[in-house]
């Protein structure tokens, strides 16, 4: 099979842990007799330093081309304080999120067995996890009508959602329950919010077509303090933009480090693989960040871009047998001897093709 995969290393460590991910990539397709193309790209500080846009249109045809998107991160330092800069690096991923229809991320939350004893929380509360977070992005305050008025000192943004966008992604999240443990929690804040209300409204109105799925309702807040309290409750938690893109970092904490994590967005056009621990400037060129995250990543575009569950599984089973030999960066290490990035990915290549 020939897999055209379209990089976008992006900012920060972006482009060493996308590196670690190729490794990955490339170890399969030799494994199993694949043929992979990659097509880089631009997109973040980088593509505004290049051309002024953080998502310039190159990049996108880029993008519509290929089969899946291997994506890295956006954000640069230069950027963080700057309230008033006219384009912003961020910008890059609401847009590819935009013009690829990309509506729903996929986001994954498994303990290792290995690593329980990494996770801030207790033991016993976070071993054997394992839930999947849908935040809708393509709605809400991150796309509303925004500004400011009264010269400047008011300032407000604008939280919109369609009956559409609402079907659109409570519908992927009642079949990915089916596929699961037939459980799934819609997070709100119906008591306050008219779009909350709204969601509540069609939630309800689409339990009758999926009688096998146990539908809970459950306020943003309480949501919050559930996730610390009682993680082993979730199976499939769904919420719009802003709330997802909140929960989702706290849900991080469950497996011991953000460099663990990797996410899908799916929906209209290509889909796009990435880690959720952004760009993390301060580590950027040190040759010490955790590449899992981004491995992981190219395991989940396996399987949701091309239905090789094998392949990705293999991904899975070589990470899997990194973290239980130890061989992982300093954020792992704790007191014992780590490696650096490129050495994880190495180790980890390897592994793929034993």
């Amino acid at each position: 099979m020939k897999l055209r995969i379209a990089t976008l290393p992006g900012d920060g460590i972006g482009p060493e842990v996308v590196a670690q991910a190729q490794k990955a990539v490339d170890a399969v397709c030799r494994r199993f007799n694949h043929e992979v193309e990659y097509t880089f790209g631009l997109v973040g500080a980088c593509a505004i330093d290049a051309c002024g846009d953080p998502y310039p249109e190159e990049t996108h045809q880029i993008c519509m081309q290929s089969d899946a998107v291997l994506f890295g991160a956006v954000g640069d330092p230069r950027y963080d304080n700057n309230p008033t800069a006219p384009v912003r690096p961020e910008q890059g991923l609401l847009a590819i999120r935009k013009k690829l229809g990309l509506y729903a991320n996929l986001r994954p939350v498994e303990t290792f067995a290995s690593l329980v004893d990494k996770s801030p929380l207790k033991k016993e509360l976070v071993d054997g996890a394992d839930f999947l977070c849908i935040r809708e992005l393509t709605g809400g305050m991150y796309f509303g009508e925004k500004g400011r008025k009264d010269d400047g000192d008011t300032a407000y943004d604008t939280c919109i959602y369609s009956r559409f966008e609402v079907e659109r992604i409570l519908r992927l999240a009642f079949e990915y329950a089916g596929r699961r443990r037939k459980h799934l929690t819609v997070v709100d804040k119906a008591n306050v919010l008219e779009s909350s209300r709204l969601w509540r409204q069609i939630a309800r109105e689409m339990e009758a077509e999926y009688p096998g799925i146990e539908v809970d309702y459950m306020f943003v807040d309480n949501a919050a303090m559930q996730l610390i309290r009682c993680p082993k409750f979730f199976d499939v938690l769904v919420t719009e933009n802003t709330f997802g893109d909140i929960l989702t970092d706290e849900a991080s904490c469950i497996s011991g480090s953000m460099g663990l994590l990797a996410s899908a967005s799916v929906g209209t056009h290509t889909s796009l693989f990435e880690p959720i621990h952004g760009s993390y400037p301060q580590a950027a060129g040190k040759n010490i960040a955790n590449p899992v995250a981004a491995i992981l990543s190219a395991a989940m575009m396996f399987e949701y871009a091309f239905g090789l569950m094998e392949e990705g599984k293999a991904i899975r089973q070589a990470v899997a047998a990194s973290l239980e030999a130890g061989y992982v960066t300093e954020d792992l290490a704790a007191g014992t001897a780590s490696h650096s990035t490129s050495e994880v990915g190495d180790w980890i290549a390897n592994q793929i093709e034993k």
